[in-house]
């Protein structure tokens, strides 16, 4: 005897489709439990905004002052024209021409050339004459450079006030360089030093321009203007 079945009722035949339909929703099931997360509604504090109870801000209402425009400035004077009678007679100058013929002959007057001396200046230890110290005259020119250079130096040396380092606080050895010429009429000119103190290089300008006038130099039979230098050292002790 054969059994009946009813292929309806046959639970088999769509055995694959419900277990992928039940796998889907058990990982559909599974993603949503990992992913779950839950607050501490203590901890959340909603505050809220009430627009109602805004303050409105009142806004002044200003007036806008106008300044007037300044006065229109007054109008000028008007001029006042003088009438003057046209009776003063003019001179009309007479403009004559200055050009020439070809043929005019033109005088010429004797022209006088005026001759104008320079300032040349020779140095001391080359000028033909040396310039004459009082005292200097006799002896050769080298004799004469000598004994130049000996009597500035003893002029200097008595005249100079050496103490007046020590009273500016300076000690040590002390040089000063001045540098003067000899104009072509014997006397010192341009006079100028350099001295490790304002006072000591007016006391160098004071004492060279006591110098005594001297007999000038002379190159090539000419008064000429011969530089010196005198370098001034001494000593200040402690």
């Amino acid at each position: 005897m054969e059994p009946k079945k009813n292929l309806k009722s046959d639970v088999s035949r769509n055995s694959s489709l419900y277990f992928a339909v039940g796998l889907t929703l058990m990982l559909v099931v599974a993603n949503y439990a990992i992913n779950y997360k839950t607050y501490d509604k203590s901890d959340i504090d909603i505050d809220r905004l009430n627009l109602e109870e805004e303050l409105e801000e009142e806004i002044p209402i200003t007036e806008q002052i106008q300044t007037p425009p300044p006065p229109p400035p007054p109008p000028p004077a008007p001029e006042v024209i003088e009438v003057v009678e046209d009776e003063e007679e003019i001179e009309e100058t007479v403009i004559e021409s200055t050009e020439t013929d070809m043929e005019e002959e033109i005088v010429v007057e004797d022209i006088e050339v005026e001759e104008v001396e320079e300032d040349v200046e020779v140095p001391f230890m080359v000028i033909e004459n040396v310039p004459v110290f009082p005292g200097c005259e006799s002896g050769s020119n080298d004799a004469k450079r000598k004994c130049m250079s000996d009597k500035i130096s003893e002029f200097v040396r008595r005249k100079f006030n050496t103490d007046l380092a020590g009273d500016l606080g300076l000690t040590g050895r002390q040089r000063i360089n001045v540098i003067f010429k000899i104009d072509k009429s014997g006397n010192v000119v341009g006079i100028r030093a350099r001295a490790p103190h304002p006072r000591l290089q007016a006391e160098a300008e004071r004492v060279v321009n006591l110098l005594p006038k001297m007999k000038p130099g002379k190159q090539r039979g000419k008064p000429v203007v011969v530089p010196y230098s005198l370098p001034i050292i001494f000593q200040v002790q402690d």
